[in-house]
């Protein structure tokens, strides 16, 4: 059986789908995926056994430019990718308008939520088979319950599994160290710099390497300002997705804003101290084995704010003592 796969973004959305793919391998032998994702996250797919082709989309770059994607063939030549191979199904498990529209190029029954379960209800206009599921639960447990019911199989009652391979990874060699996942999207989800500094501070005292990715230039000054003068803290190099999931997978623990890569750390099961502030965990936290959520206090805390930092309560010391604990329990397991 192969079947298409439309999640397109966002990081966390493709890591939560990966649980999914591994319940459909056991259950359904020789099943096999092809996956439409942003391109951004292309890599992501093909560390799962299950997954055959991945055929990048380039939404989020075709918006700002439609005429250039339009007469440079791009657009054109994504559609004659998918109509390349015959798939017995395809699953829209993105539930949005804009991953339905992608599906009409396929000539193949189309399943998706229905619109009482989709993100936009109108989305479900466009699928042949509809399958309800409850909002009331986390997202990653969502997708699992759409695939169980689009491929007829009883869903799993074991944890969720990701799947990945980890032989893919290039996993830096020699001492421990602690990763710090500092950069994200929202101003408001940014941890205070003073805070990132003081941790640092207190783990590289305790004896631990601290490293620090980083994706632009804005997050490289600020790992750059945490590091500084701190002989065992380390800013890395520039590095593409691939390697920044090879320093997760070596980590000992991370500590990780509300980010795309903290659900990464999830997982590659890596233990994690993921910390929220304009933002709750409940449905869309990092899931997996040793991930601990810490969230902030004050009044604006889980407000959804994009602009306003809140971290009112979610100090330093707090995520320090939370982090060392985390640690022990690994020592102990």
């Amino acid at each position: 059986m192969r079947v298409l796969l439309v999640k397109t973004s966002s990081l966390g959305d493709v890591i939560h789908t990966l649980p999914a793919l591994t319940d459909a391998q056991r259950a359904i032998p020789g099943i096999r995926f092809d996956w439409v994702v942003e391109e951004g996250f292309a890599e992501i797919p093909a560390w799962h056994p299950a997954v055959g082709q991945v055929i990048p989309v380039a939404i989020r770059r075709w918006r700002k430019h439609p005429f250039r994607a339009w007469r440079n063939g791009e657009w054109r030549a994504f559609k004659a990718r998918l109509r390349e191979q015959r798939y017995d199904l395809v699953i829209d498990a993105q539930g949005l308008l804009k991953s339905a529209w992608l599906t009409r190029y396929v000539q193949a029954p189309v399943a998706g939520l229905d619109a009482a379960s989709a993100r936009e209800p109108l989305a479900a206009r466009f699928y042949d088979r509809r399958y309800q599921v409850s909002r009331e639960q986390h997202a990653l447990e969502r997708v699992r319950q759409l695939f169980a019911q689009a491929l007829g199989y009883a869903l799993p009652a074991t944890q969720a599994d990701y799947g990945l391979d980890r032989g893919r990874l290039e996993i830096p060699a020699g001492e421990p160290y602690l990763l710090f996942l500092h950069g994200t999207t929202w101003a408001s989800k940014h941890w205070p710099e003073a805070d990132w500094r003081a941790l640092a501070e207190r783990m590289a005292q305790q004896g631990w390497a601290v490293r620090l990715p980083w994706g632009n230039e804005m997050e490289k000054a600020r790992a750059e300002r945490i590091a500084a003068g701190l002989a065992r803290v380390e800013v890395l190099p520039k590095l593409n997705l691939a390697g920044v999931a090879g320093a997760i997978a070596g980590a000992r623990a991370c500590v990780a804003v509300d980010t795309g890569l903290g659900h990464l750390a999830a997982a590659l099961d890596v233990p994690c101290v993921s910390l929220y502030g304009p933002t709750l965990p409940g449905r869309v936290g990092a899931y997996g084995r040793s991930q601990v959520h810490l969230c902030a206090s004050g009044p604006s805390a889980g407000s959804g704010d994009r602009h306003k930092p809140c971290f009112d309560g979610l100090g330093a010391e707090r995520v320090a003592t939370a982090l060392q604990a985390l640690l022990a329990d690994e020592v102990g397991r």
